[in-house]
């Protein structure tokens, strides 16, 4: 159960971490999930070269193009992952942010984060909420840290309590992510933090939380498992992406 303090803070600053949730042992067993499926190429999975962020690889044809950076539908991909996303270590907390009858969203996030040693490209300051479609931009999302998480193999970083700044236009590119030269956001940028996490370790942070993330300078995979969750009178939008999947119940 979340403390009164706990969800004051996750409220006030838009994030909260949760140490030592998960078992290593779940967390080896899932990156050698992921480790199997990036082998065998077990679609679907998005490449570095499709997220056309700067720095990416041109295209999948450019050499490192074969990088992954998530394997997508993680729920569906085996009933360790799915038991995860159902678990008591992440309903309990999730029911008392959302309320009951909260649901998981297939449609966003739902992956193995797999940033990658030598291609992996770094993630400008966004929204999640951003290219979502729900009646309120109000999810929480579970990230859990499958190894450990730190500045050199490019944990998240985030802006507290950005989640409840409103954001004029001119302030974001076409993609709607922060324009880092701009005077009008250095006060905000000035905020950020670094999230670094333990491996088994679980961040909750809410879907219009500006976040980003370095690229990984390290030699080995960084892993980590994503869930994103709603409240229950919070559906998605008919005919858009984020209904184009059937819910989880938690």
């Amino acid at each position: 159960m979340l403390s009164s303090a706990q969800r004051q803070e996750f409220d006030t600053q838009g994030f909260l971490v949760l140490r030592q949730q998960a078992a290593a042992s779940l967390c080896e067993g899932i990156i050698a999930i992921a480790e199997q499926q990036l082998a065998g190429d077990v679609q679907p999975i998005e490449y570095e070269a499709d997220t056309r962020y700067p720095g990416a690889l041109a295209s999948r044809d450019a050499e490192g193009g074969g990088t992954a950076r998530r394997l997508l539908q993680a729920y569906a991909r085996d009933q360790r992952i799915a038991q995860w996303a159902n678990s008591q270590a992440l309903g309990v907390p999730l029911l008392q942010l959302l309320g009951q009858g909260a649901l998981m969203s297939q449609a966003h996030h739902n992956c193995i984060m797999t940033k990658q040693p030598q291609y992996s490209t770094a993630t400008g300051w966004h929204r999640d909420s951003r290219y979502w479609n729900f009646q309120r931009a109000e999810l929480v999302s579970a990230w859990l840290a499958l190894r450990n998480e730190t500045l050199d193999n490019g944990c998240l970083l985030v802006i507290p309590g950005s989640h409840k700044l409103e954001i004029d236009a001119s302030q974001l590119d076409a993609k709607q992510f922060l324009l880092t030269d701009l005077p009008q956001n250095q006060g905000l940028l000035a905020r950020a933090q670094p999230v670094p996490l333990q491996q088994g370790d679980v961040l909750l942070f809410h879907s219009n939380l500006f976040h980003a993330a370095g690229k990984n300078q390290t030699t080995a995979t960084k892993f980590a498992l994503v869930f994103t969750y709603r409240a229950a009178d919070n559906p998605p939008l008919p005919a858009t992406r984020s209904a184009a999947f059937p819910e989880i119940a938690i």
